[in-house]
């Protein structure tokens, strides 16, 4: 008798199976996107600081978060991707702690605002093993035929999440102050803990597990592309609050809600274009969207057309990490899987850690419109390394 196979799961089965995973990502952003829109201002306003210790204190979270993907790759492929998100979920919950503590000691500015840091430092720790340890849980979960799915529904609850949370920090901050924030961290963490408990973990991967340096070195063209993608996403979450305080224009959390939506309806339309039109294709489309949108809010003469310009940025970004992701997780063995991931993770990473301080200077020096402009000029420039890698492997 011929062999019996399985049948093949849904496409319905795959995407519960990822949506069970992806939930503590959800908590994670959510975490996240609760001060992102109220922190720049908190930091300029209540603590006294400069546009540019805002950015930084930002950035010091995306900084923690870069430096923790060679050590979150590493837990994953050695320990499983279960501990991984355990640990981060840890970290939320000590973030909240300090947060709550930064606040209650605010009449001391710099003593308040060093601990307000390190409470973003745990943030982006915690950040950076949830996001390796749910991709490579949702990947190992389904199956590597199915990583552009895996990594987009993980981008859907991220942005999805900062899309709600921005406006829900705003008026949690209106109606109960700064303090409710580290509360709600702390409370969300240890409800994902409790929820956790009793969810299998995928085995380890057998097999041989590369030094990080070589897969970073392998990683590295595709990290670089995404990089240059994604400071305009950092530019705009860092600084739309101040750019819309200098344009004399009100609700700034709701273009970050604009871009959020936008996002996530690309990816849930055409998620599947990337296994159909390649990566490289639908990466090199998308960036072009993305500095289409940039450049509208470089020019925007109100509130309006800088929304358009949020959601043709949000559109456009959305499909560029998992296509280049998709052809970059192709370069490294399924043993190290968790290292490429945290490899190729760093380089988003590195574009939040660098928008922060980067377009700070640029907005104190030419206007914050010009921030807009230079982060549509880093596209353009990810783009053409992005042609570049498709002809090269073609």
């Amino acid at each position: 008798m011929p062999a019996q196979h399985p049948p093949p799961e849904s496409s319905l089965s795959v995407t519960l199976q990822i949506l069970s995973i992806v939930f503590y990502t959800f908590i994670a952003f959510i975490c996240i996107g609760l001060p992102i829109a109220v922190l720049p201002g908190y930091v300029n306003d209540q603590l006294g600081f400069s546009a540019i210790v805002a950015g930084l204190t930002i950035a010091s979270q995306y900084l923690a978060t870069l430096l923790t993907r060679p050590s979150a790759g590493r837990i994953v492929d050695k320990h499983g991707t279960k501990p991984a998100v355990v640990y981060g979920l840890i970290g939320i919950a000590v973030s909240g702690v300090l947060t709550s503590l930064a606040v209650m000691l605010q009449d001391i500015s710099v003593l308040s605002l060093s601990i307000l840091i390190i409470g973003r430092v745990f943030l982006g720790i915690a950040q950076g093993l949830i996001g390796v340890g749910t991709i490579s849980w949702g990947i190992a979960q389904v199956g590597s035929q199915h990583t552009a799915r895996a990594i987009g529904w993980n981008g859907i609850a991220s942005y999805g999440a900062i899309a709600l949370g921005a406006p829900l920090g705003v008026l949690m901050i209106d109606s109960l102050g700064f303090a409710s924030l580290g509360v709600a961290l702390l409370g969300l963490a240890l409800l994902a803990l409790l929820i956790i408990r009793n969810k299998t973990s995928i085995p380890v991967i057998a097999g041989v597990r590369l030094p990080f340096w070589s897969v970073f070195g392998l990683i590295a063209p595709y990290g670089l592309s995404l990089m240059l993608a994604s400071i305009g996403y950092g530019t705009l979450t860092t600084f739309i609050t101040l750019f819309y305080i200098d344009r004399g224009w009100t609700g700034a959390a709701y273009c970050l809600s604009v871009f959020g939506v936008c996002f996530i309806l690309a990816r849930l339309i055409f998620t599947n274009s990337i296994n159909r039109l390649g990566g490289y294709r639908v990466a090199i489309a998308c960036m072009a969207l993305e500095t289409l949108g940039l450049i509208l809010l470089w020019l925007a003469p109100s509130t309006v057309f800088a929304l358009l310009g949020a959601g043709l940025a949000g559109f456009g970004l959305s499909l560029v990490y998992p296509a280049l992701g998709v052809e970059a997780v192709k370069q490294v063995p399924s043993s190290s899987r968790g290292a490429g991931l945290g490899a190729y993770a760093v380089f988003f990473d590195l574009a939040l850690a660098i928008a922060g301080p980067l377009m700070g200077a640029i907005a104190l020096n030419l206007g914050y419109p010009w921030i807009f402009f230079c982060a549509a000029l880093l596209c353009i420039v990810g783009m053409l390394l992005t042609l570049g890698l498709s002809r090269r492997i073609n």
